[in-house]
Protein backbone atom coordinates (compact mmCIF):
# COMPACT_ATOMS: atom_id res chain seq x y z
CA UNK A 1 0.00 0.00 0.00
CA UNK A 2 1.49 3.24 -0.97
CA UNK A 3 0.91 5.96 1.74
CA UNK A 4 1.69 4.99 5.53
CA UNK A 5 -1.34 6.93 7.08
CA UNK A 6 -4.62 5.97 9.29
CA UNK A 7 -6.03 4.09 6.30
CA UNK A 8 -2.88 1.97 5.27
CA UNK A 9 -2.92 1.20 8.97
CA UNK A 10 -6.43 -0.36 9.24
CA UNK A 11 -5.96 -2.17 6.10
CA UNK A 12 -2.98 -3.68 7.67
CA UNK A 13 -5.58 -5.08 10.61
CA UNK A 14 -7.43 -6.54 7.78
CA UNK A 15 -4.53 -8.22 5.96
CA UNK A 16 -3.69 -9.89 9.21
CA UNK A 17 -6.95 -11.74 9.41
CA UNK A 18 -7.10 -12.70 5.47
CA UNK A 19 -2.97 -14.22 6.61
CA UNK A 20 -1.66 -11.57 4.18
CA UNK A 21 1.60 -9.42 4.68
CA UNK A 22 1.17 -5.83 4.19
CA UNK A 23 3.58 -4.21 2.71
CA UNK A 24 3.98 0.01 3.45
CA UNK A 25 5.46 2.48 1.38
CA UNK A 26 5.75 5.15 4.03
CA UNK A 27 7.47 8.33 4.22
CA UNK A 28 8.69 8.57 8.28
CA UNK A 29 9.15 5.44 11.03
CA UNK A 30 6.65 7.18 12.59
CA UNK A 31 3.53 7.12 10.06
CA UNK A 32 0.32 5.49 11.31
CA UNK A 33 0.65 2.29 9.56
CA UNK A 34 4.41 1.75 9.84
CA UNK A 35 4.72 1.68 13.65
CA UNK A 36 2.38 -1.41 13.11
CA UNK A 37 3.40 -3.39 9.81
CA UNK A 38 6.36 -5.86 9.72
CA UNK A 39 7.03 -4.63 6.34
CA UNK A 40 7.81 -0.94 5.40
CA UNK A 41 9.48 0.55 2.73
CA UNK A 42 10.36 4.73 3.74
CA UNK A 43 10.08 6.95 0.65
CA UNK A 44 8.21 9.56 -1.10
CA UNK A 45 5.53 8.14 -3.25
CA UNK A 46 7.17 10.74 -6.04
CA UNK A 47 10.49 8.70 -6.09
CA UNK A 48 9.95 5.68 -8.61
CA UNK A 49 12.54 3.33 -7.14
CA UNK A 50 10.79 3.82 -3.89
CA UNK A 51 7.25 3.01 -5.52
CA UNK A 52 9.61 -0.25 -7.32
CA UNK A 53 11.20 -1.07 -3.76
CA UNK A 54 7.81 -1.08 -2.17
CA UNK A 55 6.16 -3.61 -5.56
CA UNK A 56 8.67 -5.96 -5.49
CA UNK A 57 7.22 -9.15 -5.01
CA UNK A 58 3.79 -8.46 -4.21
CA UNK A 59 0.70 -9.90 -5.20
CA UNK A 60 -0.99 -5.75 -5.80
CA UNK A 61 -0.02 -2.45 -5.12
CA UNK A 62 -3.16 -0.56 -4.02
CA UNK A 63 -3.36 3.24 -2.02
CA UNK A 64 -3.77 4.93 1.08
CA UNK A 65 -3.99 8.11 -1.25
CA UNK A 66 -4.37 9.15 -4.94
CA UNK A 67 -1.39 11.41 -5.31
CA UNK A 68 0.60 9.23 -6.88
CA UNK A 69 1.67 10.36 -10.06
CA UNK A 70 0.08 8.06 -12.93
CA UNK A 71 3.27 8.50 -15.06
CA UNK A 72 5.30 6.55 -12.79
CA UNK A 73 2.87 4.17 -12.03
CA UNK A 74 2.47 3.69 -15.62
CA UNK A 75 5.97 2.49 -15.74
CA UNK A 76 5.05 -0.23 -13.29
CA UNK A 77 2.28 -1.16 -15.11
CA UNK A 78 4.78 -1.99 -17.59
CA UNK A 79 7.22 -3.68 -15.85
CA UNK A 80 4.51 -6.40 -14.39
CA UNK A 81 3.20 -4.50 -11.66
CA UNK A 82 -0.31 -4.84 -10.81
CA UNK A 83 -1.86 -1.37 -9.44
CA UNK A 84 -5.26 -1.26 -8.33
CA UNK A 85 -6.96 0.57 -9.18
CA UNK A 86 -5.18 1.07 -12.69
CA UNK A 87 -3.87 4.47 -13.19
CA UNK A 88 -6.53 5.13 -16.13
CA UNK A 89 -9.08 4.49 -13.11
CA UNK A 90 -7.05 6.75 -10.61
CA UNK A 91 -6.35 9.46 -13.03
CA UNK A 92 -10.67 10.59 -12.09
CA UNK A 93 -9.80 11.04 -8.24
CA UNK A 94 -6.39 12.89 -8.44
CA UNK A 95 -8.10 15.71 -11.33
CA UNK A 96 -11.58 17.12 -10.53
CA UNK A 97 -11.66 18.54 -14.35
CA UNK A 98 -10.80 15.04 -15.74
CA UNK A 99 -13.52 13.46 -13.38
CA UNK A 100 -16.34 16.27 -14.16
CA UNK A 101 -15.78 16.06 -18.08
CA UNK A 102 -15.52 11.79 -17.98
CA UNK A 103 -18.54 11.68 -15.46
CA UNK A 104 -20.34 14.40 -18.19
CA UNK A 105 -19.83 12.03 -20.71
CA UNK A 106 -21.50 9.33 -18.91
CA UNK A 107 -24.20 11.05 -18.15
CA UNK A 108 -23.46 10.82 -14.49
CA UNK A 109 -25.14 13.67 -12.36
CA UNK A 110 -23.33 16.54 -12.11
CA UNK A 111 -23.17 20.25 -11.09
CA UNK A 112 -22.39 22.45 -13.70
CA UNK A 113 -18.76 23.37 -13.78
CA UNK A 114 -16.12 25.17 -16.48
CA UNK A 115 -12.19 25.34 -16.36
CA UNK A 116 -10.78 28.64 -15.22
CA UNK A 117 -7.61 29.63 -17.28
CA UNK A 118 -8.40 33.57 -16.49
CA UNK A 119 -10.69 35.47 -13.98
CA UNK A 120 -12.49 36.53 -16.92
CA UNK A 121 -13.90 32.82 -16.86
CA UNK A 122 -15.45 33.02 -13.48
CA UNK A 123 -17.46 36.42 -14.64
CA UNK A 124 -18.85 34.19 -18.13
CA UNK A 125 -19.63 31.02 -15.57
CA UNK A 126 -21.22 33.32 -13.24
CA UNK A 127 -23.71 34.27 -15.65
CA UNK A 128 -24.31 31.51 -17.24
CA UNK A 129 -25.31 29.73 -14.11
CA UNK A 130 -27.13 32.95 -12.83
CA UNK A 131 -26.14 32.10 -8.72
CA UNK A 132 -23.39 31.60 -5.98
CA UNK A 133 -20.06 29.45 -7.45
CA UNK A 134 -17.67 27.39 -5.44
CA UNK A 135 -14.21 27.87 -6.64
CA UNK A 136 -12.02 24.98 -6.60
CA UNK A 137 -8.48 23.70 -7.49
CA UNK A 138 -8.72 20.78 -9.43
CA UNK A 139 -5.82 18.91 -7.97
CA UNK A 140 -4.63 18.14 -4.53
CA UNK A 141 -7.45 19.67 -2.56
CA UNK A 142 -9.05 17.49 0.41
CA UNK A 143 -10.62 18.30 3.98
CA UNK A 144 -11.61 21.49 2.66
CA UNK A 145 -8.52 22.70 1.39
CA UNK A 146 -8.30 24.03 -2.25
CA UNK A 147 -11.94 24.93 -1.99
CA UNK A 148 -13.65 28.22 -1.50
CA UNK A 149 -17.27 28.76 -1.49
CA UNK A 150 -17.27 32.26 -2.98
CA UNK A 151 -19.88 34.90 -0.90
CA UNK A 152 -19.82 37.14 -4.36
CA UNK A 153 -18.30 37.16 -7.58
CA UNK A 154 -15.50 39.53 -6.46
CA UNK A 155 -14.20 36.60 -3.95
CA UNK A 156 -14.55 34.21 -6.60
CA UNK A 157 -12.55 36.25 -9.23
CA UNK A 158 -9.64 36.79 -6.70
CA UNK A 159 -9.79 32.87 -4.98
CA UNK A 160 -9.93 32.10 -8.55
CA UNK A 161 -6.61 34.39 -9.28
CA UNK A 162 -4.62 32.98 -6.39
CA UNK A 163 -4.94 29.89 -7.14
CA UNK A 164 -3.68 30.37 -10.93
CA UNK A 165 -0.88 32.60 -9.72
CA UNK A 166 -0.01 29.28 -7.58
CA UNK A 167 0.35 27.60 -10.38
CA UNK A 168 -2.79 25.48 -9.65
CA UNK A 169 -5.36 24.51 -12.83
CA UNK A 170 -8.63 25.88 -11.60
CA UNK A 171 -12.54 25.09 -12.01
CA UNK A 172 -15.60 26.89 -10.88
CA UNK A 173 -19.13 24.90 -10.25
CA UNK A 174 -22.44 26.41 -9.03
CA UNK A 175 -23.34 25.88 -5.45
CA UNK A 176 -25.94 22.91 -4.86
CA UNK A 177 -28.67 23.82 -3.29
CA UNK A 178 -28.48 20.73 -1.01
CA UNK A 179 -30.75 19.23 1.90
CA UNK A 180 -27.33 17.11 2.60
CA UNK A 181 -24.31 15.20 1.60
CA UNK A 182 -24.62 11.21 1.05
CA UNK A 183 -21.61 9.02 0.18
CA UNK A 184 -22.30 5.31 -1.77
CA UNK A 185 -19.49 3.34 -1.02
CA UNK A 186 -19.20 0.14 -3.43
CA UNK A 187 -16.39 -2.00 -4.28
CA UNK A 188 -15.71 -4.05 -7.44
CA UNK A 189 -13.19 -7.05 -8.32
CA UNK A 190 -11.03 -7.20 -11.28
CA UNK A 191 -13.35 -10.47 -12.18
CA UNK A 192 -15.77 -7.65 -12.06
CA UNK A 193 -18.40 -8.77 -9.14
CA UNK A 194 -19.62 -5.72 -7.04
CA UNK A 195 -21.22 -4.55 -3.49
CA UNK A 196 -22.35 -1.96 -2.30
CA UNK A 197 -22.92 -0.68 1.54
CA UNK A 198 -26.04 1.10 2.73
CA UNK A 199 -25.57 4.95 1.28
CA UNK A 200 -24.72 7.04 4.36
CA UNK A 201 -25.00 10.68 5.59
CA UNK A 202 -22.28 12.43 6.00
CA UNK A 203 -21.82 15.42 8.17
CA UNK A 204 -19.13 18.04 7.47
CA UNK A 205 -17.83 21.15 9.39
CA UNK A 206 -14.94 23.57 8.10
CA UNK A 207 -14.74 20.99 5.19
CA UNK A 208 -14.25 18.16 7.53
CA UNK A 209 -16.42 15.11 7.73
CA UNK A 210 -17.25 14.81 11.45
CA UNK A 211 -19.62 12.57 11.26
CA UNK A 212 -21.05 9.72 9.86
CA UNK A 213 -24.72 7.85 10.20
CA UNK A 214 -25.15 4.87 8.63
CA UNK A 215 -28.38 3.92 7.11
CA UNK A 216 -28.92 7.23 6.17
CA UNK A 217 -31.86 8.15 7.84
CA UNK A 218 -35.09 9.47 6.11
CA UNK A 219 -33.87 8.36 2.22
CA UNK A 220 -36.65 6.94 0.40
CA UNK A 221 -35.67 3.16 -1.12
CA UNK A 222 -35.48 4.55 -4.32
CA UNK A 223 -33.11 7.48 -3.92
CA UNK A 224 -30.84 4.51 -1.67
CA UNK A 225 -31.56 2.18 -4.87
CA UNK A 226 -30.49 4.62 -7.50
CA UNK A 227 -26.92 5.95 -5.35
CA UNK A 228 -26.32 2.45 -4.85
CA UNK A 229 -26.26 1.89 -8.56
CA UNK A 230 -24.94 4.92 -9.65
CA UNK A 231 -21.87 4.26 -7.26
CA UNK A 232 -21.40 0.26 -8.84
CA UNK A 233 -22.14 1.76 -12.63
CA UNK A 234 -19.28 4.37 -12.20
CA UNK A 235 -17.11 1.63 -10.49
CA UNK A 236 -17.35 -0.43 -13.44
CA UNK A 237 -17.19 2.22 -16.24
CA UNK A 238 -14.28 3.88 -14.84
CA UNK A 239 -12.32 0.33 -13.89
CA UNK A 240 -12.02 0.85 -10.22
CA UNK A 241 -10.49 -2.31 -8.59
CA UNK A 242 -11.14 -2.52 -5.00
CA UNK A 243 -13.21 0.15 -3.00
CA UNK A 244 -14.99 3.60 -4.39
CA UNK A 245 -16.76 6.30 -2.49
CA UNK A 246 -18.92 8.61 -4.65
CA UNK A 247 -19.66 11.90 -2.43
CA UNK A 248 -22.94 13.02 -3.22
CA UNK A 249 -25.36 16.14 -2.76
CA UNK A 250 -28.96 15.31 -1.94
CA UNK A 251 -30.19 18.16 -3.93
CA UNK A 252 -33.49 19.88 -2.13
CA UNK A 253 -35.58 18.73 -5.05
CA UNK A 254 -34.93 14.98 -4.08
CA UNK A 255 -32.24 14.86 -6.81
CA UNK A 256 -28.46 13.58 -6.63
CA UNK A 257 -25.51 15.11 -7.79
CA UNK A 258 -21.98 13.77 -7.84
CA UNK A 259 -19.35 15.80 -5.76
CA UNK A 260 -15.94 13.51 -5.34
CA UNK A 261 -14.70 10.48 -6.09
CA UNK A 262 -12.30 8.16 -3.88
CA UNK A 263 -10.59 5.02 -4.95
CA UNK A 264 -9.41 3.80 -1.62
CA UNK A 265 -11.29 3.35 1.81
CA UNK A 266 -12.99 6.45 2.57
CA UNK A 267 -13.36 8.39 6.06
CA UNK A 268 -17.68 7.25 5.05
CA UNK A 269 -16.54 4.25 5.07
CA UNK A 270 -14.93 3.49 8.67
CA UNK A 271 -18.50 2.69 10.14
CA UNK A 272 -18.19 -0.27 8.51
CA UNK A 273 -15.10 -1.50 10.53
CA UNK A 274 -18.25 -2.74 13.47
CA UNK A 275 -20.96 -1.91 11.84
CA UNK A 276 -21.23 -3.91 8.67
CA UNK A 277 -20.72 -7.66 7.98
CA UNK A 278 -17.53 -6.89 5.97
CA UNK A 279 -15.16 -3.75 6.75
CA UNK A 280 -14.36 -1.43 3.70
CA UNK A 281 -10.70 -2.42 4.34
CA UNK A 282 -10.75 -5.73 4.58
CA UNK A 283 -13.05 -5.63 1.23
CA UNK A 284 -10.17 -3.24 -0.40
CA UNK A 285 -8.29 -6.40 -0.30
CA UNK A 286 -10.52 -8.56 -1.30
CA UNK A 287 -11.15 -6.51 -4.20
CA UNK A 288 -7.29 -5.99 -4.86
CA UNK A 289 -6.92 -9.97 -4.56
CA UNK A 290 -10.09 -11.05 -6.34
CA UNK A 291 -11.34 -13.09 -3.95
CA UNK A 292 -15.12 -12.97 -4.18
CA UNK A 293 -16.53 -10.23 -1.92
CA UNK A 294 -17.87 -10.07 1.50
CA UNK A 295 -21.42 -9.37 2.68
CA UNK A 296 -22.21 -5.67 3.20
CA UNK A 297 -25.51 -5.16 4.94
CA UNK A 298 -25.35 -3.50 8.17
CA UNK A 299 -25.32 -5.73 11.80
CA UNK A 300 -27.29 -2.49 13.14
CA UNK A 301 -30.15 -0.68 12.43
CA UNK A 302 -28.26 2.55 12.52
CA UNK A 303 -24.48 3.23 13.40
CA UNK A 304 -22.69 6.28 13.70
CA UNK A 305 -19.41 7.10 13.15
CA UNK A 306 -17.57 9.86 14.83
CA UNK A 307 -14.45 11.76 14.30
CA UNK A 308 -11.99 12.11 16.52
CA UNK A 309 -10.23 15.57 15.93
CA UNK A 310 -6.90 17.15 17.45
CA UNK A 311 -8.61 19.81 20.00
CA UNK A 312 -7.27 23.53 19.91
CA UNK A 313 -5.55 23.07 22.56
CA UNK A 314 -4.12 19.18 23.85
CA UNK A 315 -6.01 18.11 27.06
CA UNK A 316 -3.68 17.74 30.15
CA UNK A 317 -5.03 14.20 30.84
CA UNK A 318 -3.19 11.63 28.55
CA UNK A 319 -5.20 9.57 25.78
CA UNK A 320 -4.80 6.12 27.77
CA UNK A 321 -6.76 7.55 31.03
CA UNK A 322 -9.52 9.32 28.59
CA UNK A 323 -10.02 6.18 26.95
CA UNK A 324 -10.37 4.77 30.75
CA UNK A 325 -13.33 6.79 31.74
CA UNK A 326 -14.55 6.48 27.95
CA UNK A 327 -15.18 3.15 28.56
CA UNK A 328 -16.36 3.27 32.35
CA UNK A 329 -19.02 5.32 30.41
CA UNK A 330 -19.83 4.17 26.78
CA UNK A 331 -18.64 0.84 27.60
CA UNK A 332 -19.73 -0.69 24.09
CA UNK A 333 -17.78 2.42 22.45
CA UNK A 334 -15.96 0.98 19.69
CA UNK A 335 -12.56 2.87 19.54
CA UNK A 336 -10.09 3.59 16.38
CA UNK A 337 -6.83 5.65 17.22
CA UNK A 338 -4.70 6.05 14.39
CA UNK A 339 -1.13 6.75 16.23
CA UNK A 340 -1.27 10.24 15.63
CA UNK A 341 0.20 12.98 17.55
CA UNK A 342 -2.86 15.51 18.54
CA UNK A 343 -2.79 19.12 16.86
CA UNK A 344 -5.62 21.43 16.38
CA UNK A 345 -8.55 19.65 13.70
CA UNK A 346 -6.12 16.90 12.84
CA UNK A 347 -7.95 13.39 12.79
CA UNK A 348 -6.58 11.11 14.95
CA UNK A 349 -9.05 8.87 15.43
CA UNK A 350 -12.75 7.75 15.34
CA UNK A 351 -15.36 6.04 17.57
CA UNK A 352 -17.96 3.94 15.72
CA UNK A 353 -21.26 3.40 18.53
CA UNK A 354 -23.77 0.83 17.00
CA UNK A 355 -27.46 1.40 17.80
CA UNK A 356 -29.41 -0.80 19.98
CA UNK A 357 -31.41 -3.93 17.85
CA UNK A 358 -34.62 -2.75 19.25
CA UNK A 359 -34.74 0.59 17.09
CA UNK A 360 -35.22 1.95 13.83
CA UNK A 361 -33.94 3.81 11.38
CA UNK A 362 -37.07 5.75 11.20
CA UNK A 363 -37.23 6.52 14.96
CA UNK A 364 -35.91 9.87 15.19
CA UNK A 365 -35.55 10.00 19.25
CA UNK A 366 -33.68 6.65 18.69
CA UNK A 367 -31.18 8.09 15.33
CA UNK A 368 -30.52 11.12 17.86
CA UNK A 369 -30.06 9.18 20.54
CA UNK A 370 -27.13 7.04 19.21
CA UNK A 371 -25.30 10.36 17.70
CA UNK A 372 -25.27 12.41 20.40
CA UNK A 373 -23.47 9.29 22.08
CA UNK A 374 -21.35 8.89 19.27
CA UNK A 375 -20.52 12.93 19.25
CA UNK A 376 -19.90 13.15 22.61
CA UNK A 377 -17.66 9.84 23.22
CA UNK A 378 -15.65 11.45 20.04
CA UNK A 379 -15.37 15.13 21.87
CA UNK A 380 -14.82 13.44 24.53
CA UNK A 381 -11.63 11.93 23.07
CA UNK A 382 -10.22 14.94 21.66
CA UNK A 383 -10.66 17.47 24.74
CA UNK A 384 -11.18 15.63 27.71
CA UNK A 385 -14.58 17.36 28.79
CA UNK A 386 -17.93 16.20 28.64
CA UNK A 387 -19.89 17.64 26.20
CA UNK A 388 -23.28 17.41 28.57
CA UNK A 389 -20.96 18.55 31.79
CA UNK A 390 -20.74 15.09 33.56
CA UNK A 391 -17.64 14.97 35.83
CA UNK A 392 -16.07 11.82 36.50
CA UNK A 393 -15.12 12.79 39.95
CA UNK A 394 -17.46 14.68 41.24
CA UNK A 395 -20.08 13.18 43.80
Amino acid sequence: MIGGGQLARMTHQAAIALGQTLRVLAATPGDPAAQVSPDVVIGAHTDLEALRRAAAGTAALTFDHEHVPTDLLDILVAEGVNVAPAPQALMHAQDKLVMRRRLEELGAPIPRFAEVTDPADVDAFAARVGGPIVVKTARGGYDGRGVTLAKDLAEARETAQRYLADGAPVLVEERVDMRRELSALVARSPFGQGAAWPVVQTVQRDGICVEVIAPAPDLTGDLAAAAEQLGLRLAGELGVVGVLAVELFETTDGGLLVNELAMRPHNSGHWTMDGAGTSQFEQHLRAVLDYPLGTTGPIAPVTVMANVLGAPQAPTMAMDERLHHLFARIPDAKVHLYGKSERPGRKIGHVNILGGAHGALDDEAYVADVRERATRAAHWLSHGIWTDGWDPHGE
